[in-house]
């Protein structure tokens, strides 16, 4: 059993999401050990009480549970499989949990790669955003072994509210495209929305207030409209991100033969913003298309 007492919690990868996340361990009384690229980033936490660890591998060697939430599937691939990465460097008996949004066969190749090291690895993808981490509600999707995640969920329970484990490696990934095949069409529908009411001469805030509560309710409604009509674009999930996630899910839709118009819609859009530079903004910014 996993306590506060024999468990050092390692966490790679401070950013939006992973900084509220790291600082929620650290509250619940867990040691952390974080290593980001940039260190300023976790300057926060190091403040905070988290130990700084120079490198991936430098984790891995002091902690016996590691959580990782990076960029890109390239980045999962370096900081787990590469030669100073997790998969090389832990003890065996280790927990490591991505949650970083990644290619299901990326998961089951670092699964694979862990259980012959005697490494318990799960993929669990988060979906809440800042707002989801910074107040632990977020909402969990697990791939792995069962056991595994019956292992750690005490340290699921710390960052998020909704936890389900969804089956063998990949399906937490798997699930993840789901969730943001949905978020795609949907934020167009969302930003579409606001400026239709800006165009018919409505207040937005008016509007939203009879909307975000009847069949058109989402998070994106409730949580990133406001925003817009603010003109705050900083990013609860980065442009950036999230194109690499529409492009997982279409290259995975299309292995099954699968059509998925909205998803290409999606892409087409968010990329025209990539390529004027708004990529670093939050996917509200989605309503910028409509501003050019």
């Amino acid at each position: 059993m996993l306590t506060n007492e024999n468990t050092v919690i390692g966490f790679i990868g401070v950013g939006v999401m992973g900084k509220s996340m790291a600082r929620n361990l650290i509250t619940s009384g867990y040691p952390v050990v974080v290593y980001n690229r940039t260190k300023e980033k976790a300057e926060e936490l190091l403040n905070d009480g988290a130990a700084w660890a120079e490198s991936p591998k430098e984790v891995a060697e002091k902690a016996n549970v590691i959580i990782t939430i990076v960029g890109y599937p390239k980045d999962v691939e370096e900081v787990y499989l590469g030669t100073d990465g997790i998969i090389n460097n832990a003890q065996a008996n280790t927990y490591v949990i991505d949650m970083t949004t990644s290619t299901p066969s990326l998961a089951k190749r670092i699964y694979g790669e862990a259980k012959s090291k005697s490494i318990h690895a799960l993929d669990a993808p988060v979906s809440g955003g800042d707002i989801g981490a910074r107040e632990a509600k977020l909402s969990i999707m697990v791939g792995g072994a069962e056991e595994d995640f019956a292992t750690v969920l005490p340290i699921f329970e710390i960052l998020g509210t909704n936890i389900v484990y969804q089956g063998a490696a990949g399906a937490g990934q798997h699930t993840k495209m789901c969730n943001q095949i949905a978020i795609a069409s949907n934020m167009i529908g969302v930003c579409e929305a606001i400026v239709y009411a800006e165009k018919a001469g409505l207040n937005p805030d008016n509007v939203l207030k009879s909307i975000t509560t009847g069949a058109a309710g989402s998070f994106s409604l409730s949580n990133l409209a406001p925003r817009i009509i603010k003109g705050d674009f900083d990013p609860g999930f980065y442009i950036k991100h999230f194109i690499k996630d529409i492009r997982i899910a279409m290259e995975e839709a299309k292995q099954m033969e699968m059509e998925t118009p909205g998803l290409a819609l999606a892409e087409n859009l968010y990329s025209r913003l990539a390529a004027l530079g708004q990529d670093e903004l939050g996917t509200q910014a989605l309503y910028k298309y409509w501003q050019q």
